[in-house]
C-alpha cells in the first residue's frame, strides 16, 4: 500500500501538518486529487502555504496548467508566493501569451507586489521563445519594481539578450550586477557563443574567479558547437570534476563529427550514464551508417534496465531502416506498442512510416501514413523514398504531387528524393517537370546533388549526350557523383566514346577510386575490347589499386 493511501485511511482527523506531509508523499496527479479532497473538506483552501505546495506539485506532475489554475482560482486573496508558483508553472507548461495573462492579473491585484522571484521564470519563457520584445517588457517591469540588481534576475536577462543576439545589452547588464555568481558568468559565456564569438567566450571563461561544473560544460559545449573537438577534449581533460553532462556533450560531439570510436571510448569511460548518454551513442551509430552497432547498444541498454525514450526509438527505427530487416522492424513496432509509446507523435509516426517503407512493408507504411493526425514533409519523404526503393516510381510521383496539393513546401532534400525516384523508374518527363517546378515556382536552391540526379535520370533513359551537355553547362562545379552517374549510364548503354571521356575526368577527381576503373573495364569488356581491359588492369596494378570484393548476405529465418 502506498504512503499516501496509508495516510488517507488513517482514522484520525488530518491536521495542516498531516496534510502537508501527505502532499510531500504524493507521486502522481491521482495522489494529489486524493489529498485535495481532504483539503477542501477541512477548509484549507485559503491556507497560502498549503496551496502553494499543492500548485507546485501540480506543476511537477501535470502536463498542463489547468488543474493548478483551478486550484488557484479558489484562493480569494493569494499572496505573492502563490502567484509566483503559478507563474512558474505557466512558464514551463503554457504559452508565452498565457504567462502574460497571469502576469497582468498579478499586477492588477491589490494585495501583492512583484518581487525578485516573480521574474526569472518569465524571462526564461521569453528566452526559450526568442521573444525579444516581450522580454524587454518584462525587463521594464524588473527596473520598475527595483529587482534589476538581483543576481538571478540579472542572470536571466543576460541569458535572454544573449540568445536573442543582443550581446551588447547582455554585457551591459553583466557589468551592472554588483555580485556575480557562476550562473551569471556562465550566462554571459553562453551569450557570446550564441553571438558566434568563441574567443570572447573563452576569454571570459578564463577570467571567472570560480567555476562550477556547469561553467565547464558550457565552455565544452561551445567548442563542440564550433566544431573544435580538439579544444573541447583539452578542456574536458582539465575538468576537476566531470558529470554525466560533460561526458554526453563530448560523446555527442564526436558522434556528430563521425568519430564513433572516440564516442564509444568516452561512453565506456563514463561511470554515470543517463538516457541522454545512451541516446547520443545510439543516434551516433545510426547517423554514421553503423546500424548493427546501434541495435547492439540498444539491447545492452535494455539489459541494464534502462527504459528508452521516444528519441532513442526514433534512432533505432533509423538503424532498422538502414538494415532493411522486416523482422527487426516488426519487433521494434511491437516493443513500442507494448510499452505505450504514443504513435500519434509526429516524429514517431514519421519514423514508423519510414522504417516500414524501407524494410519492404509498404502496406503497413501506407496504413500508418494515412492514419497520421498531421502529415509533414518528413513523413511524405519517407513514403516517397520507400515507394522508390521498391520500384513504385509512378506512385512516388503521385505522393509528391499530393504533398504539394496539401500546401507543404518542398526543400532541397525532398527534391533530391523525388528526382532519385524518377531516375530509378526512368520517368524523364516527370523528372523534368518536377525539376522545373522546383526551380521556377518554389525557388529551391539547386546543389550539385540535384544536377547529379538529373544526369542520372537522363543517363538511365539513354540520353547520354544530353546528360553530358547538362554536366558541362552546370552553374555549379559538378562533383564526382554526377560524373559517376553518367559513367554508370555509359556502361548500361555501352557508350565507349563518352565513357572514356568521363573516366578520364573521374581518374583526376578520384585517383584512388577503383570503382571508376572497374566501370570502364566493364564497358570495354562488353564491346569485346579485351586488350583495353588488360591495359586498364595493368594501370590499376601500377597504381597499387585493387578491386574490393563484393559480398551479399541472406537472412535465414528458421
Amino acid at each position: 500500500m502506498s504512503l499516501v493511501r496509508r495516510c488517507l485511511t488513517t482514522p484520525t482527523e488530518p491536521s495542516p501538518i498531516v496534510l502537508i506531509n501527505w502532499l510531500r508523499a504524493c507521486k502522481s496527479i491521482r495522489n494529489l486529487e486524493q489529498v485535495h479532497t481532504h483539503i477542501i473538506q477541512k477548509g484549507y483552501e485559503q491556507d497560502h502555504f498549503m496551496i502553494n505546495q499543492f500548485i507546485s506539485l501540480c506543476n511537477a506532475f501535470s502536463c498542463n496548467v489547468s488543474y493548478a489554475t483551478s486550484v488557484f482560482e479558489r484562493v480569494i486573496h493569494p499572496n505573492v508566493y502563490v502567484w509566483n508558483t503559478l507563474i512558474k508553472g505557466y512558464s514551463k507548461k503554457s504559452s508565452l501569451v498565457g504567462c502574460f495573462v497571469i502576469l497582468k492579473r498579478m499586477i492588477r491585484s491589490m494585495n501583492v507586489v512583484l518581487d525578485k522571484y516573480t521574474f526569472p521564470s518569465l524571462v526564461k519563457s521569453c528566452s526559450n521563445a526568442l521573444a525579444l520584445r516581450e522580454g524587454q517588457i518584462v525587463h521594464g517591469l524588473i527596473v520598475r519594481y527595483g529587482t534589476d540588481s538581483d543576481v538571478f534576475v540579472g542572470s536571466s536577462l543576460i541569458d535572454l539578450y544573449g540568445k536573442c543576439k543582443e550581446i551588447e545589452y547582455a554585457r551591459r547588464i553583466f557589468n551592472g550586477i554588483p555580485i556575480k555568481n557562476e550562473v551569471t558568468w556562465t550566462a554571459m559565456i553562453v551569450g557570446y557563443v550564441y553571438a558566434g564569438d568563441l574567443s570572447k567566450a573563452r576569454k571570459l571563461f578564463d577570467e571567472m574567479p570560480e567555476k562550477n561544473v556547469g561553467s565547464w560544460n558550457a565552455m565544452i559545449r561551445a567548442f563542440v558547437k564550433f566544431g573544435d573537438l580538439v579544444g573541447a577534449k583539452k578542456l574536458f581533460d582539465c575538468m576537476p570534476d566531470k558529470d554525466v553532462v560533460s561526458f554526453t556533450t563530448m560523446i555527442d560531439g564526436y558522434a556528430k563529427a563521425g568519430d564513433m570510436a572516440s564516442a564509444r571510448f568516452l561512453f565506456d569511460q563514463s561511470s554515470d550514464r543517463d538516457i541522454i548518454s545512451w541516446s547520443a551513442l545510439i543516434s551516433g551509430y545510426a547517423q554514421n551508417g553503423q546500424p548493427n552497432e546501434a541495435v547492439k547498444i540498444f539491447h545492452e541498454m535494455l539489459l541494464m534496465n534502462v527504459r528508452p525514450d521516444e528519441f532513442i526509438m526514433v534512432s533505432l527505427m533509423c538503424a532498422c531502416s538502414q538494415l532493411g530487416r522486416l523482422d527487426l522492424a516488426n519487433w521494434v513496432e511491437h516493443y513500442m506498442s507494448q510499452n505505450s509509446f504514443d504513435f500519434n507523435q509526429v516524429h514517431i509516426s514519421a519514423a514508423l512510416v519510414g522504417m516500414n517503407a524501407k524494410c519492404g512493408n509498404m502496406e503497413r507504411a501506407k496504413m500508418l501514413f494515412e492514419g497520421m493526425p498531421k502529415r509533414d514533409l518528413i513523413s511524405y519523404c519517407s513514403m516517397i523514398q520507400g515507394l522508390s526503393m521498391h520500384g513504385c516510381g509512378s506512385q512516388a510521383v503521385d505522393f509528391f504531387d499530393r504533398m504539394l496539393n496539401e500546401g507543404l513546401v518542398p526543400d532541397d532534400v525532398s527534391l533530391k528524393i523525388i528526382l532519385t525516384a524518377c531516375s530509378r523508374a526512368e520517368l524523364v518527363k516527370e523528372g523534368f517537370r518536377i525539376f522545373n517546378l522546383m526551380t521556377n515556382k518554389y525557388s529551391v536552391k539547386l546543389s550539385p546533388d540535384h544536377y547529379a540526379c538529373v544526369v542520372d535520370l537522363l543517363g538511365r533513359s539513354g540520353r547520354l549526350k544530353d546528360a553530358y551537355e547538362l554536366i558541362k553547362s552546370m552553374p555549379v562545379e559538378p562533383h564526382a557523383g554526377a560524373w559517376g552517374a553518367l559513367l554508370g549510364a555509359c556502361k548500361l548503354h555501352c557508350d565507349i566514346e563518352v565513357g572514356e571521356e568521363i573516366s578520364n575526368r573521374l581518374f583526376e577527381l578520384e585517383p584512388q577510386n577503383t570503382g571508376n576503373y572497374v566501370l570502364l573495364s566493364d564497358i570495354y569488356a562488353a564491346a569485346n575490347r579485351w586488350l583495353d581491359v588488360a591495359l586498364l588492369r595493368q594501370k590499376m596494378s601500377e597504381k597499387g589499386l585493387r578491386k574490393i570484393p563484393g559480398c551479399s548476405w541472406v537472412l535465414d529465418n528458421p
